[in-house]
C-alpha cells in the first residue's frame, strides 16, 4: 500500500501551488536507501527550516546511476513508505533524473537543506530557492557504512548458508 502522501512530482506541484498560501516550502532530496540516524537528523533539522517539508528520493535508476549497480538495497515504493510516515515529512515525491534540479525549479521551494559535505555554491538548485541551509553530517553515519559493516560482519557467513 502506498503512502497518502508519496505523489508524483505533477501532482505535488499542483498540491503546493493549492496550499502553501504563504507557508514556506523546505525541500530536501536523496536515495534515503536503509534509513538511519543521520537521514532522520536531516529530515527534522530540515523541517526547523519551514512549514511544509517535501522530501524527494531518487527514483532506483537514478540511485544505480549515483550508488552502482548493487544499489538500492530497498526498491522506491518501500523507502517512500518508509520516509512518508515520519513526523516532519509533509510530502515524498521522487526524480528519475540524475539530480533534483528540474524538480526544484517545477515546486519552488523557498528553502533548500543539503548535508553538510555539499558546499553551499555546488547544492544543485541552490539558484532557485531564497535559502540554502546545510545539515550538520553525524560522523559514521552512512548507507554505504551499514552495507560494509553488514558485509564484513554477515557476508562470508551468510554466503555460506542455503
Amino acid at each position: 500500500m502506498a503512502a497518502a502522501n508519496f505523489l508524483p512530482p505533477a501532482v505535488l506541484a499542483r498540491r503546493l501551488a493549492r496550499t502553501r498560501r504563504g507557508r514556506a516550502v523546505v525541500f530536501t532530496n536523496g536515495c534515503f536507501d536503509l534509513f538511519h540516524a543521520g537521514h532522520l537528523k536531516v529530515l527534522n533539522f530540515a523541517k526547523r527550516h519551514g512549514k511544509i517539508l517535501v522530501v524527494a528520493l531518487n527514483s532506483d535508476a537514478s540511485t544505480r546511476r549515483l550508488k552502482g549497480p548493487g544499489r538500492p538495497i530497498l526498491p522506491l515504493r518501500d523507502r517512500a513508505e518508509l520516509v512518508s510516515a515520519l513526523r516532519p515529512v509533509d510530502y515524498v515525491t521522487f526524480f528519475d533524473e540524475d539530480t533534483p534540479r528540474s524538480l526544484i525549479q517545477r515546486l519552488k521551494p523557498e528553502v533548500l537543506v543539503k548535508g553538510g559535505d555539499w558546499a553551499a555554491h555546488a547544492i544543485v538548485g541552490h539558484e532557485y530557492v531564497k535559502k540554502v541551509v546545510r545539515v550538520p553530517l553525524l560522523k559514521g553515519r552512512s548507507t554505504s557504512g551499514i552495507i560494509k559493516t553488514i558485509v564484513s560482519r554477515y557476508g562470508r557467513a551468510a554466503a555460506g548458508k542455503k
